[in-house]
């Protein structure tokens, strides 16, 4: 067979897209660093570093909240606001709330801060709604919700303040705005992979390494700084902060956290417990400070 004098020069080169899929890759991850850098600030309750798109303010987190707040109360209606545990339940929050600028500026002078005090423009507003779930949940704008579910599992107002403050503190601490702009890197991360030619199992291999290695621990943070600020805001209130030992011996009972830690967006009841226990001269302190002798405001 003769051979080809040309050799393969004659056939289509393929080497430029290999070339291409890198300078795709190499666009999304300088287009990702530049977001991260311009869009990154300290938190001043923590003292960390954390992403916060500047695009999103928190009267858009508001708005999403009050949306987001509505629809829920649409499929689960809230129970009679004169009903017990409905008066119950706004009276802690009550307390809570007329604590948060105080703890807010504590938090913040322990990092040589000054709070933002996002709080101001929150329109409170707490519903009780009927369902066994054992949840609550503020959302941005200070829209908070407690299931009736919780109730047997609190037991007690401490506990369930131990658990609104939690809640709340997702608001103050712009968690929500946080965590849509961590989705942000990570829609960049799917379309730089989709568009450098990884097939689809290549790119959920991606992602999971992404979701192991940064999501989960990233939730488990945010939790975790939740219920320092959360311990503190109850612990300002009045409430006695010791509670949230037992009641989170109470969750692990029910099942709560059933999963692997590293797993999970929510940090291990066992280790939640630890935290708490670390926590709780500094929550004393700030009890001491707020509360007469009694215990009251």
């Amino acid at each position: 067979m003769r051979q080809d004098p040309f050799g393969d020069q004659g056939r289509p080169r393929r080497r430029g897209r290999g070339g291409l899929r890198l300078w795709v890759l190499l666009l999304f991850a300088g287009y990702a660093v530049y977001y991260w850098v311009s869009n990154r600030s300290t938190d001043p309750y923590t003292g960390e570093t954390v992403l916060i798109d500047k695009s999103i303010t928190p009267e858009q987190e508001s708005v999403l909240g009050l949306q987001a707040y509505r629809e829920i109360l649409a499929q689960e209606p809230a129970l009679a606001a004169d009903a017990q545990i409905s008066r119950q339940v706004r009276e802690i929050a009550q307390r809570l709330i007329a604590k948060v600028p105080q703890v807010e500026d504590a938090l913040a002078a322990e990092h040589g801060m000054q709070a933002p005090h996002v709080e101001r423009a929150f329109d409170w507003e707490v519903n009780v709604l009927q369902s066994d779930q054992v949840n609550a949940f503020c959302l941005p704008g200070g829209k908070i919700a407690v299931y009736t579910g919780l109730v047997p599992v609190a037991q007690n107002a401490d506990a369930m303040a131990v658990v609104m403050g939690h809640e709340i503190s997702h608001a103050l601490l712009r968690h929500g705005a946080q965590r849509m702009s961590e989705q942000k890197l990570a829609q960049l991360g799917q379309m730089a992979g989709a568009m450098s030619g990884m097939d689809q199992q290549q790119l959920q291999a991606v992602m999971a390494v992404y979701g192991y290695g940064r999501a989960l621990p990233y939730a488990r943070k945010q939790e975790t700084q939740a219920d320092e600020m959360g311990l503190m805001l109850a612990a300002a209130a009045c409430f006695d902060p010791q509670a949230a030992v037992p009641l989170w011996q109470r969750m692990q009972q029910t099942g709560s956290g059933g999963q692997p830690e590293f797993a999970s967006t929510h940090p291990d009841p066992g280790t939640r417990i630890e935290n708490l226990q670390a926590w709780m001269p500094k929550a004393m302190r700030y009890r001491a400070r707020s509360c007469t002798a009694s215990g009251t405001q």
